[in-house]
C-alpha cells in the first residue's frame, strides 16, 4: 500500500449545462499531480482549495483519498458512454491522495493511516455531488459511484507532517465498528434503481 499521487488544486470553474444554460461554477475538483513532499495541516494539503466549504474541506473532510484500481471502471463508462478512448490521469476524481493498494473495503470509520510524517483517520465516504458529473462528462456519474461503491474516502488530519507520492501506507486500526461499504448502501438503498 502507498501514495501513487498526490494532488491539489486551487478553485477553478466549472461548466453546467442546465436546462440549456451554461452556469459557470466554482470548485475545486480539478485536481493535479505535484511532486515532492507536501505540507499537511489541519486543513488539508498545502495548495489545495474547496470551493464550497459546507459539502467540501474542514476539519472532518480535510483529505479525500481514492483507491486507482477504480480508474479502470471510470475509463470503461466514459468509454461505453462518451466513446472516449482514454486514460484518466491521477486527480481525476477530485482526490488529494491516489491510492494503491488500498480499498474502500479494507478500512473503517475511525482507522488510521500513517502516511509520511503524518497521521490520517478514516472519517467517512464521499458522497458526490452534482458537479462530479460535470467532470466525468455524463448524467449519472454520481449514480454510478454511490451505486459501485467506488467513493474513495475523507480523512481527518490528526498529526500534521508531509507526504508525498511514493511513501507506504500504515493502516492502524480503529474500533471496526462502522465500515465504509455500510455507509455507502444506507445512502443508496432505496434511493435509485440500479444502473448496471
Amino acid at each position: 500500500m502507498h501514495i501513487l499521487s498526490v494532488n491539489v488544486a486551487p478553485v477553478g470553474v466549472l461548466f453546467i449545462e442546465q436546462h440549456g444554460t451554461t452556469h459557470r461554477i466554482a470548485t475545486g475538483i480539478h485536481k493535479q499531480p505535484v511532486a515532492g513532499s507536501i505540507a499537511v495541516g489541519k486543513l488539508g494539503l498545502a495548495g489545495d482549495e474547496q470551493a464550497d466549504l459546507t459539502v467540501h474541506g474542514g476539519l472532518h473532510k480535510a483529505v479525500y483519498a481514492y483507491p486507482s484500481e477504480h480508474y479502470a471502471f471510470w475509463e470503461a463508462r466514459r468509454r461505453e458512454l462518451l466513446k472516449r478512448e482514454e486514460t484518466l490521469p491521477p486527480g481525476s476524481m477530485g482526490e488529494n491522495l491516489t491510492l494503491s493498494g488500498l480499498l474502500e473495503s479494507d478500512v473503517w470509520i475511525g482507522d488510521r493511516l500513517r502516511i509520511g510524517s503524518t497521521l490520517l483517520e478514516v472519517s467517512e465516504p464521499r458522497q458526490p455531488c452534482y458537479k462530479f458529473n460535470a467532470k466525468m462528462g455524463y448524467a449519472h456519474a454520481v449514480k454510478h459511484m454511490l451505486q459501485s461503491g467506488h467513493t474513495g474516502f475523507y480523512l481527518r488530519v490528526i498529526e500534521t507532517g508531509s507526504l508525498q507520492a511514493g511513501d507506504a501506507i500504515a493502516l492502524i486500526p480503529g474500533p471496526r465498528e462502522t465500515t465504509l461499504a455500510s455507509v455507502n448502501e444506507r445512502r443508496w438503498k432505496g434511493r435509485q434503481r440500479d444502473l448496471f
